[in-house]
């Protein structure tokens, strides 16, 4: 065991032990334990392969920033994949996988890849793999199987996930000394303060602090704020939570880990919260630099502020000699207290000429030898490091330290992120040799070593003023508590003096998750991508999970000094949200499953169950597509259903299209301003079939609207367009005319419908009805309300499929009795059930457009065939657009039907439409297949489709270009209207 054999200064851990197990193998851990510090504390370092070329990686860091230790993680049965060792909590039973490596993590063949890494350079796959032609999808095969990460698991996930939301004044993301200081500040004055945690506990950062504060250690007072916080009614504070991501308006989204719930309630895996702050106060703190030299990602080169904090938190001693390679004060000290903790100190390589003589006596104190003016160029070592190698800067000379320990203090990179998700510029700091938070924005900001003000004192500082501002800018008056005395020295934190010399670049590694190397970032440059966001997308530098956290500052830095300018005119790539990965489940959160996808069933739903119904979607609904009969076909059962419905008579459940009440004495003007066609001269009784435009002209939905009295209308929208319908009805109302008197309420779900439909119709429904159903009577487009099979229904006169047909609405509680009566009334005169495959096929046969499909949002009233509808005599939505020049003219596509030149062959769906004599290969397409069906009735495969100037190609050939069937149809342009041209059986 790598531990520490006295633990009482330990602070994370506590006595119970823990047991898990990784790659099969069964480990112990302590309570308190991440997975990190388990797998460390049983001297297991390599713990993953790297993304491209497999080299071993062990654990670099201790925080969300590691680009490394991503595992597989197995818990009550849940699998996450990608997971970093460092940020999960040790648990009882734990299952642990290492990933991308075969067949183990020891022994993995992929790894030969490292040997022909000449061979997959930056952009490689660009250049490479171009030939034999048709071979790509061999190559990628591979390719694909030997690079990634983990992989996906299929299993169904039983945890819980939620998501939450909230409002708060203040929030303050990152509970270090600035976080704690702002959220009391800002609490203390009243605010509604919600301070995210990312670690499991608040204050950790100040463990390794030497001064005191009020004359308290650090790690006390850190507990004593928690405590005050806690006491503060309006003061929520989130452990184990991440703030992944700011939008515009202060919108936040936060990520919380194994929430603790009150009661016995089981827990949540994971919550997301969407937040809104009127202020933001960023305590993020900063990210310590990785050091560039040759194999600087072997298992056991680590940060040297991560080998500290594992040895303060958990106990755990990284190695046994180690060299610490840093350029400022702080890599010193850090060496002094890994040498206090029982871990023998090699050498500090520091680049600089001298350190300052009060950290140079602490160094001797100790014994430790101290190297100046000096670079660590190179760890060696397979598997693991075995040593150093060390080059004077100003000889060139080098030699060899043994090592089992590189610690790296290569300066620090302000996590400013969640301020660069604002679109707000960054700043580069030159003393810092980082980019800090520019100006400070309204509702933005930042404190602590996030803003590059490093040292205890100017954290506590820095966040008290910044909580003080946040809650002064909510209204509130300011607490003016008195600040804590910080005694202590503080030291300048500097970056590396250059780039050092003569390092083998093939081997040094910018971005330790990627596999980018110092040689592909040469290789870029002299390709010419060299500007920040080319090299990113070139390279993949920083486009892994970790955003390059490690690896951008040190890359720019690269960057510049092969361009010979300075970091600052690079600029930096652009941060993107979340700011660490975020599971699928968590942004689902409960609404999974039917509370996500809810199923809407129809009220005589069980009746066409026992009809034996092959359901389908339609928008959230269920609705039958056919009724197939022992030993059909799905296609034979559709062709039967077709055929009855055109020579006798059958009944379609249809209660799912949508039903809008509209009452008022402005309804009509309502009607008027959103139909393009006039409606104020339709009279009562009878209904109309109305087109409504987007405001840029192309048809937003369509249905018929009846007028049951003077004031009131009921209109028809098409099933998935309903809401989307009343939405823009009552925005309408709210914010363009607020003028008209007029209700609009949805009332889909209060009427059961359907429609029978055929030449039969008529001498079906005679028998169950008083009302007076003859043409004259009951015309076309008609309405009447009455009795159908002793139930109070409205009847109205309309048809999607070209025949006689009446729809007939009864309340929902009555559906199934109707549907039942209807068909045993009608069963000796022939009458049978259809379904929506079949409605479609007649539709397409009558030349009837529907939303979605036809009208695709691309397409105006012209286009479809309806040009003529729209009136000249009034103002509507879309009615300017319509005038357009490119709305208009020539060129548009325009609907039309299709029907192959051979019978026998079949249109394919969603064909492109070429030209007749079009070569072999790609050609240009002019048009597109909207629908595609085969007609019983006229005994072929027939079509609508939308074609450029398609009303002036009628008659003339095209071909329908099938590229995923690999096939191409010589097709007619027709009228699209296939069946009954005149509206004869319409109108019977």
């Amino acid at each position: 065991m790598a531990r520490k054999a006295d633990l009482s200064d330990a602070a994370m851990l506590a006595e119970a032990t823990v047991t898990f197990t990784f790659d099969g193998k069964t480990f112990t851990g302590r309570a308190g334990d991440t997975v990190a510090s388990a797998l460390l504390a049983n001297d297991v370092h390599m713990v993953a392969r790297s993304f491209k070329y497999h080299r071993p990686r062990g654990i670099i860091s201790i925080g969300s920033e590691e680009p490394c230790a991503l595992l597989t993680v197995t818990e009550n049965g849940t699998t996450e994949p990608n997971t970093r060792a460092t940020q999960i909590p040790l648990q009882d039973g734990l299952q642990l996988r290492s990933q991308n490596r075969w067949p183990s993590l020891g022994t993995d063949v992929f790894g030969v890849l490292n040997r022909f890494s000449a061979f997959f350079p930056a952009g490689f796959y660009y250049k490479t793999f171009m030939g034999p032609k048709g071979a790509w999808p061999f190559y990628e095969r591979i390719i694909r199987r030997m690079a990634g990460l983990g992989q996906a698991p299929e299993m169904p996930d039983p945890a819980r996930y939620e998501s939450n939301f909230a409002h708060c004044d203040v929030l303050v993301a990152g509970g270090g000394a600035a976080g704690l200081s702002a959220a009391l500040a800002a609490g203390r004055s009243g605010a509604r303060v919600m301070l995210a945690e990312e670690q499991d506990h608040t204050g950790l950062g100040l463990l390794p602090e030497s001064a005191t504060i009020d004359g308290c250690a650090p790690r006390d007072w850190a507990a004593a704020m928690l405590r005050a916080l806690q006491d503060l009614p309006n003061v929520r504070i989130l452990q184990a939570t991440t703030v992944a991501g700011v939008y515009d308006h202060n919108f936040v989204t936060l990520t919380e880990r194994r929430p603790l719930l009150n009661g016995d309630a089981p827990q949540p895996r994971q919550r997301l919260w969407k937040l809104r702050a009127r202020e933001i106060v960023m305590a993020t703190g900063a990210a310590e630099r990785p050091v560039l030299f040759a194999n600087n990602d072997l298992p056991g080169v680590m940060l040297s502020s991560a080998v500290r904090a594992y040895a303060d938190r958990y106990g755990v001693l990284a190695g046994k000699q180690a060299v610490v390679a840093t350029s400022h004060d702080g890599g010193c000290l850090t060496a002094c207290a890994l040498a206090d903790h029982g871990i023998s100190i090699g050498a500090v390589v520091d680049s600089r000429a001298t350190c300052a003589p009060d950290v140079a006596a602490a160094l001797a104190k100790r014994g430790i030898g101290y190297i100046a003016s000096s670079d660590v160029v190179a760890a060696t070592g397979r598997k693991h490091v075995t040593g150093a190698e060390i080059r004077d800067r100003a000889t060139g000379q080098t030699h060899r330290v043994d090592c089992d320990l590189v610690a790296m203090a290569g300066g620090w990179s302000p996590n400013a992120h969640l301020y660069a998700h604002t679109r707000r510029p960054l700043e580069y700091d030159r003393t810092l040799g980082a980019f800090v938070p520019g100006n400070e924005a309204p509702n933005f900001h930042s404190a602590g070593a996030c803003a590059g003000k490093f040292g205890l004192a100017a954290a506590i500082a820095g966040g008290t003023e910044a909580g003080q501002a946040a809650a002064a800018s909510c209204g509130l008056a300011v607490d003016q508590t008195e600040r804590p005395r910080v005694i202590g020295q503080d030291y300048p934190v500097a970056p590396p003096d250059g780039i050092p010399a003569g390092l083998r670049e093939k081997s040094t590694f910018v971005d330790l998750q990627n596999d980018v190397t110092m040689a592909d970032i040469r290789l870029a440059t002299r390709e010419n991508y060299a500007a920040v966001e080319h090299l990113k997308r070139y390279t993949t530098l920083g486009m892994g999970t970790d955003q390059g956290k490690l690896g951008n500052l040190n890359g720019l830095a690269v960057l510049a000094d092969l361009r010979g300018v300075d970091v600052a005119q690079l600029g930096t790539t652009t941060f993107r949200p979340p700011y660490t990965p975020i599971t699928f489940a968590a942004v689902q959160g409960q609404d999974h499953g039917e509370a996500h996808h809810p199923v809407r069933r129809g009220p005589a739903h069980d009746a066409h169950e026992r009809l034996g119904a092959v359901w389908t979607n339609a928008g959230l609904w269920k609705r039958p597509q056919f009724y197939p009969r022992p030993g059909e076909t799905d296609l034979e059962a559709v062709n039967r259903e077709v055929l009855a419905v055109r020579s006798g008579a059958g009944i379609v459940d249809v209660s799912t299209l949508g039903k809008i009440d509209i009452q008022g004495p402005g309804a009509i003007e309502l009607l008027e301003r959103v139909y393009m066609n006039g409606f104020r001269s339709l009279p009562v009784g009878k209904g109309r079939y109305g087109v409504m435009l987007r405001e840029d002209g192309m048809v937003f939905d369509d249905g018929v609207t009846m007028r049951l009295s003077e004031t009131h209308f009921l209109m028809s929208t098409t099933t998935g367009q309903v809401q989307q319908v009343h939405e823009h009805l009552t925005r309408q109302l709210a914010d363009r005319w607020p003028g008209p008197d007029v209700f609009v309420t949805d009332v889909t779900e209060n009427w059961f419908s359907c429609a029978l439909a055929g030449p039969k119709a008529r001498e079906v429904l005679a028998g169950l009805t008083d009302i007076d159903l003859s043409p004259d009577a009951l015309p076309f487009m008609g309405c009447a309300q009455g009795k159908v099979a002793g139930l109070d229904a409205r009847l109205f006169r309309i048809s999607f499929s070209g025949e006689l047909s009446y729809e007939i609405n009864v309340s929902s509680d009555c559906g199934a009795a109707l549907w039942n009566r209807l068909l045993d009334h009608g069963a000796p005169m022939g009458l049978i059930h259809y379904g929506v495959e079949s409605m479609g096929v007649m539709r397409v046969e009558k030349g009837l457009f529907v939303v979605g499909r036809e009208a695709d949002g691309r397409m105006t009233a012209d286009d479809l065939g309806l040009g003529r509808m729209a009136s000249r005599k009034k103002d509507y939505i879309g009615a300017q657009a319509q005038r357009l020049p490119g709305v208009t003219g020539a060129g548009r596509r325009q609907l039309v039907g299709l029907r192959p030149v051979d019978a026998a062959q079949t249109i394919p769906r969603g064909a492109s439409i070429i030209a007749a004599d079009a070569p072999d290969g790609p050609a240009p397409p002019i048009g597109h297949v909207t629908s595609q069906v085969f007609s019983p009735h006229l005994k072929s495969s027939i079509a609508l489709a939308a074609i450029e100037d398609g009303r002036a190609r009628m008659d003339t050939q095209v071909l329908a270009a099938g590229p995923l069937e690999g096939r191409r149809v010589a097709a007619t342009i027709v009228d699209p209207v296939f069946i009954d041209p005149q509206g004869e059986r319409l109108h019977a």
